[in-house]
């Protein structure tokens, strides 16, 4: 049974993957090392407004369409194998995409029940921001592109090297 208490943000990790199948969710994801922050991903409900001219104390609205707001940054501790592991993600997406495959990531907490998974295009990485005195963390840009929801969690299995 579920439990009430908050949880903290400890345990959390980050997976993509490839389609094998164009269309279809893939079933193992890889984990991304060392992720730091994550931004808020709650697509905001646009409105139309359907007030009617008979109407005479309150306009009336629907549902549109959910948007997720464009590109979102993830960051991560910028490692070399960080950097070359990203670079091989955008080359795997580029030859995927060439077949309608897409990449998929994940936003894993061992203590849901549930995970975050969406579609999306990564970007290549630029230069990460660089403070004297600091930890070297570097954001990736994805833009989500669709198939955005909580369904069965996928464990991420680490990739082979370390970061």
């Amino acid at each position: 049974m579920a439990t009430a208490v908050d949880l903290s943000t400890a345990g959390i990790h980050v997976g993509y993957a490839i389609e094998a199948t164009a269309g279809t969710k893939p079933t193992a994801f890889t984990d991304l090392p060392n992720p730091k922050s994550i931004p808020d991903f709650n697509p905001e409900t646009g409105t139309y407004d359907v007030t009617s001219l008979n109407d005479t104390v309150w306009k009336r609205y629907i549902d549109g369409l959910k948007d997720p707001g464009g590109a979102i940054a993830i960051t991560f501790g910028m490692t070399q194998v960080f950097l070359d592991m990203w670079e091989t993600i955008c080359d795997e997406y580029d030859t995927a995409n060439v077949t309608n495959k897409r990449m998929w990531l994940e936003f894993y907490h061992p203590r849901l029940e549930k995970a975050f998974f969406f579609t999306c295009v990564p970007a290549r990485m630029g230069w990460a921001a660089s403070d004297v005195d600091n930890a070297w963390d570097t954001s990736v840009s994805v833009t989500p592109t669709g198939e955005i929801g909580w369904d069965d969690p996928i464990v991420p299995t680490e990739s082979s090297e370390e970061p």
